[in-house]
């Protein structure tokens, strides 16, 4: 299996390479890793201080590490952050994040690439977030010495760990000094199949979203004015255009009694054109508004990124977009401040979003028909609206915390 692993990831290189030319997110990933390994070693050539590195997928995963990264830099100021991205959507947008000293593309997992960046960065820690489980760099760390962890990791019975087959990939996560799950199912699954160095922490995006929902608010005047005629304000956060024949009935029914405030997963100019084709004549973009014209729309169409989070304190509904496709975006963030939640069926990844369902707070959808059914009790009936904001305001306040807990276990084992 290791022979099969080593082939299949320079295979996959180079199938990148080859599509690069008709691919932006390719040519991204090869062009970041041109010449990476020297260019990593020049930018720490002169280092001293006591590097952790961290590592995420994406931006999904360094929401997940962000909280925890600042923690530990807030505890050891002497300290650094070393970050690496596998993927351009997360190198892209935070590769001038202020909380990391360094940030870098990470390089293809081999014996020799591994060797050479630890080489390079010196990291007396290394975290991986979630999901990034590279052989041979856990490999090389283990025989170093250096604690590797892995954080708001979950795990289900289908994985390649938990098969007959699956000794080369537990091995993998045997390399690991300890794994923080987000769920006590995962630590069972973990144990059975032999690896006993885990325990529950919990999903430490609860302590993003907490901190951002009590952060003092940015200030946003074009949303302020948008919102400024008390109308309850549905917000769809994430969208995909596999999303919007779902949503394109609600628009039309609710045009009247609601202002939508719509945030594309993508800003291309087709998803922003399918979403004003939804609503004709009533949408205006974010780039090009003023305060009479977002009076007058009953849709707002934000064309630029870095907000989402921050526009869910206007709302009082939100649909969350991904699920219709390859997964649910994040439900964290809407949850935070109280909104009943809707969503596509392919939820069943994300432990929050089953949790949010049973609790009553979130509502899986199939069809335009079932989002509007849904949607009704909850807009005429504003009682049944706050006691979802209560029950939701709980959930995500009781399940904060997990940050605390890693801290508490890296100052006791690792670093004190």
């Amino acid at each position: 299996m290791l022979f099969l692993y080593s082939i299949v990831l320079p295979l996959y290189a180079l199938l990148l390479r080859l599509v690069a030319p008709f691919v932006p997110k390719a040519a991204q990933w090869v062009q970041g890793r041109r010449n990476l390994l020297p260019h990593i070693q020049e930018a720490l050539r002169h280092e001293t201080a006591p590097l952790a590195w961290f590592h995420c997928a994406s931006l999904g995963e360094f929401e997940q590490g962000r909280p925890l990264m600042e923690a530990y830099v807030a505890r050891h100021p002497g300290h650094k952050i070393v970050l690496t991205f596998f993927s351009p959507s997360g190198y892209e947008v935070r590769k001038n994040w202020p909380g990391a000293a360094y940030v870098f593309y990470l390089p293809l997992d081999t014996a020799e690439h591994a060797r050479t960046f630890l080489d390079a960065v010196h990291p007396t820690l290394a975290v991986f977030v979630k999901y990034e489980f590279w052989y041979y760099f856990l490999t090389e760390l283990r025989r170093r010495g250096i604690p590797a962890i892995c954080v708001s990791a979950i795990f289900r019975p289908e994985q390649a760990f938990f098969q007959p087959w699956g000794g080369f990939f537990r091995r993998i996560l045997s390399r690991f000094t300890h794994i923080f799950t987000q769920n006590q199912a995962s630590v069972d699954l973990l144990r059975r199949a032999g690896i006993a160095h885990a325990s529950v922490a919990g999903d430490t995006r609860f302590d993003t979203v907490v901190r951002t929902a009590s952060a003092p608010p940015r200030a946003l005047p074009l949303v302020d004015a948008f919102t400024d005629d008390w109308a309850p304000v549905f917000i769809i956060g994430s969208s995909w255009p596999e999303d919007m024949p779902a949503l394109t009935p609600l628009l039309h029914q609710y045009a009247d009694q609601l202002r939508f405030i719509v945030a594309p997963h993508e800003i291309s100019e087709t998803n922003l054109r399918l979403v004003e084709h939804a609503l004709p004549g009533r949408v205006v973009r974010y780039s090009q508004a003023t305060g009479a014209t977002v009076a007058e729309s009953r849709v707002l169409l934000m064309d630029n990124v870095g907000l989402l989070s921050q526009l869910y304190r206007f709302g009082h509904y939100a649909y969350i977009g991904g699920a219709f496709g390859k997964g649910l975006h994040n439900t964290l963030e809407a949850a935070a401040f109280g909104l009943p939640l809707f969503f596509g069926p392919t939820y069943y990844k994300f432990q929050e979003a089953q949790d949010l369902v049973e609790l009553g707070c979130a509502f899986p959808i199939s069809s335009a028909d079932e989002l509007l059914t849904a949607f009704g009790p909850l807009y005429h009936r504003e009682e049944a609206r706050l006691t979802v904001q209560d029950l939701s305001l709980d959930y995500v306040h009781d399940h904060s915390g997990a940050t605390g807990k890693i801290m508490s276990w890296l100052d006791s084992e690792v670093v004190g």
